[in-house]
């Protein structure tokens, strides 16, 4: 869905591409940073007691659950969790 009138998202798009590479960076891996904020804090509200290794497990899950098949999963938790 995209509800942006075109001048908006060009003048958007503009604002960005003023910004320097690292700029550019920065702001993504502050969006990163604050969706893993929230998807832990809805992880440790839905699972109050959750051990560390589980968060790991549950973040992965939330994050790229949908892009693996069920055996490429199991595989790549195991390497996460071997840790």
């Amino acid at each position: 869905m995209n509800d942006t009138a075109p001048e908006i998202a060009r003048r958007y798009r503009e604002l960005l591409m003023s910004k320097t590479p690292e700029q550019r960076l920065r702001m993504g891996l502050a969006m990163y940073d604050t969706a893993r904020a929230l998807a832990e804090s809805g992880i440790r509200a839905q699972y109050p007691d959750i051990s560390p290794r589980e968060l790991k497990k549950q973040l992965f899950l939330r994050f790229y659950g949908n892009d693996f098949s069920d055996r490429q999963k199991e595989k790549i938790l195991r390497s996460l969790l071997a840790d």
